[in-house]
């Protein structure tokens, strides 16, 4: 059985890649195709835990820079291993919700740790488990973390210890997502998020169908 494909979105805060995941898998299963949905950090019993150790402290206290890489490559090794490649093998899709170029963008970009160190923690992490596409939803900073601060006050949630971060962490984030999109080229298709959810949703789908579906 051919190995199946694995699509991941990324992106800065408030750019809808929930949403638009959510909508691309029911396209794809209209298709007839077996579809995984999954989430970063999370994804697997362990990393659930990592998650909440991760954006709300649960652990009793913050992490350090260097523990905050760590947690995440640890909760991306576990759901590679017991959810992303026992689907592909079996020839399922995977629709992942941030992947390992979040930690690129996030603590390289964002945190100034070295870029080429985060891309070899990320490499020893997911092993072959590289993404056939990437989606890129591009959302300007400050529209962002508007988005942000609506849906936290619908859903009486408080920020996350990402979101609380400052918003020029946040645009070297951006700025990293893009200087990532243009390193590689092949992988990478960026689609503007700021516009409504079914202009981007009609994106998505164009990519998609162009890497995966076009005749020829």
């Amino acid at each position: 059985m051919a190995r199946g494909r694995l699509i991941t979105f990324e992106g800065p805060e408030g750019g809808g890649k929930s949403t638009q995941a959510g909508m691309l898998i029911g396209r794809l299963e209209e298709r007839g195709l077996e579809v995984v949905y999954t989430r970063e950090p999370g994804g697997t019993k362990l990393g659930e835990a990592i998650r909440g150790i991760l954006q709300y402290n649960t652990a009793g206290e913050a992490p350090c820079a260097e523990s905050e890489v760590l947690l995440f490559e640890a909760s991306r090794a576990q759901l590679v291993r017991q959810v992303m490649l026992p689907a592909l093998e079996r020839g399922a899709w995977v629709v992942c919700d941030r992947f390992f170029d979040s930690t690129t963008a996030y603590q390289g970009f964002g945190r100034g740790f070295p870029v080429e160190m985060m891309e070899t923690l990320n490499q020893f992490a997911v092993g072959d488990a590289v993404p056939d596409l990437t989606i890129l939803l591009d959302i300007n900073v400050s529209l962002g973390m508007q988005r942000c601060a609506k849906r936290q006050a619908g859903h009486k949630q408080q920020y996350d210890r990402i979101e609380s971060e400052a918003l020029e962490f946040h645009e070297k984030v951006r700025q990293g997502y893009l200087e990532l999109a243009r390193r590689h080229p092949q992988r990478f298709r960026k689609v503007d998020g700021m516009r409504d959810v079914e202009a981007i949703a009609a994106d998505v789908w164009k990519v998609v169908s162009d890497v995966f579906f076009a005749e020829g």
